[in-house]
């Protein structure tokens, strides 16, 4: 499954929990985004599935960094502070 992060190099493995109902799925960082304010995480229709948010559209989420993809510098952007909502 896969999902679209801002900053993370495209490759990074991350854990995203669903802190409402408590399910976790692995995903893979294939795209950029979401670029909606607030949002820190867009993730796959399949995932979102897994989660069981996928017809609210919405959650708050726990990320844990499984894999840190290499990226090279000048294409890693600084992370600012972010909100738990995807």
């Amino acid at each position: 499954m896969t999902a679209a992060h801002r900053h993370l190099p495209l490759g990074s493995i991350v854990r995203v929990t669903c802190t409402e109902t408590g399910r976790s799925v692995v995903v893979r960082i294939n795209d950029r985004g979401p670029y909606i304010r607030g949002r820190v995480i867009d993730l796959s229709e399949g995932a979102a599935k897994r989660l069981g948010f996928h017809k609210d559209g919405l959650c708050h989420v726990r990320l844990e960094v499984l894999h840190h993809a290499r990226t090279p510098p000048e294409q890693v952007a600084e992370a600012p502070e972010s909100r738990d909502r995807l």
